[in-house]
């Protein structure tokens, strides 16, 4: 059997190796955390326009407020104070495809999309047999919706408008844009685009993979939860948020 083989680093008794570099001689201050995410996610240091995307949409959904995922987190700090790191473990736990995850579901539709274009549709044509498919599924169309931003993301828009100033959309933002059409005609009403699908689509265009797609949302709204949890440790509403649950939910017992 072959001995097992990581690539990304090793600790020695006089220093630690990251991707073959040395991490106190080499990287420590001089690489941006954004830009060490890169190195240790590929194995190469980003380029200009891949560290700009990075810090763009890990800044964009860092943080949204108290949703399920930071109340989840702060509750858990109220219940166990001296546990932050399962305060956050909770709050991550929570950051599924409806809440923060679906920006890797975007990113295979997305990819979805392109395999058609590749096969000779026109982006117009992919993005709507894909739209097409999904309706006809009952399935949701990933990307869009929102229950606060409406009738448009800021986010999402800005990271497209971003992103074309500085002339790196390509084909997967063109499909991204097709997609609220072709999505607006199958759902016969406007949805509004959500900041998972031009993340997706602005790490895709840039060759990350969908594993770094799914990556960047998680590490942004860790974050987002170390903040929430060091404003639990000084102003507690952990416990104010579970008793307006249990004031907000009726009891009715079992006949």
């Amino acid at each position: 059997m072959d001995t097992p083989v990581s690539s990304i680093a090793h600790a020695y008794p006089d220093r630690v190796e990251v991707r073959g570099r040395d991490l106190a001689g080499e990287l420590m201050g001089r690489l941006g955390f954004s830009e060490y995410f890169h190195l240790l996610l590929t194995g190469r240091e980003p380029t200009e326009d891949e560290r700009f995307v990075l810090d763009l949409t890990l800044v964009s959904i860092a943080e949204h407020g108290l949703m399920p995922s930071n109340v989840a987190a702060r509750m858990t700090l109220a219940a166990d104070p001296g546990s932050l790191h399962g305060a956050v473990a909770a709050g991550i736990l929570g950051a599924g495809p409806v809440v923060l995850g679906t920006a890797g579901e975007c990113a295979r539709m997305l990819a979805e999309a392109q395999a058609r274009v590749a096969a000779g549709a026109t982006p117009e044509q992919a993005a709507a047999e894909v739209a097409r498919a999904l309706y006809a599924s009952g399935g949701k169309a990933p990307g869009f919706g929102h229950p606060v931003h409406r009738p448009a993301d800021p986010r999402a828009e800005r990271i497209l408008e971003l992103a074309e100033a500085r002339g790196i959309s390509g084909p997967h933002v063109l499909l991204a844009r097709r997609l609220r059409e072709a999505v607006a005609e199958a759902w016969e009403r406007d949805l509004p685009m959500n900041v998972s699908l031009p993340i997706a689509a602005v790490l895709l265009d840039l060759g990350y993979s969908e594993t770094a797609v799914r990556a960047v949302p998680i590490l942004a709204r860790t974050a987002g939860l170390l903040a929430h949890l060091a404003e639990e440790e000084e102003r507690p509403t952990g416990f104010l948020l579970a008793a307006a649950a249990e004031a907000a939910v009726e009891y009715e017992p079992p006949e």
